[in-house]
């Protein structure tokens, strides 16, 4: 038995082909990078119960990925920006 490379040439033709990617979809993957609840919560430079909080509340913008926690950095800078301007106000 070989020990597999991690590449593709174990899986079966179909899943080998190149996926084309939507035009739609920005050019730049870390513009799109999706955080998990303890990297959104070193981000943002708070405890991760305090992030807990904010999702009980639905006060920050977040998904789930089966029963984890995800955070868009993009949804989380555009939210910050938000708050930032409600404080000043």
């Amino acid at each position: 038995m070989r020990a597999r490379t991690g590449g593709s040439a174990g899986l079966p033709s179909q899943m080998r082909r190149k996926v084309k990617l939507d035009p739609k979809w920005p050019e730049h993957p870390e513009l799109s990078r999706v955080m998990t609840l303890r990297e959104v919560a070193a981000y943002l430079q708070v405890h991760p119960c305090t992030i807990y909080g904010l999702l009980k509340q639905h006060k920050i913008p977040a998904f789930r990925v089966g029963g984890d926690w995800r955070f868009s950095i993009q949804a989380i800078d555009r939210w910050l920006l938000q708050q930032q301007k409600a404080y000043r106000q």
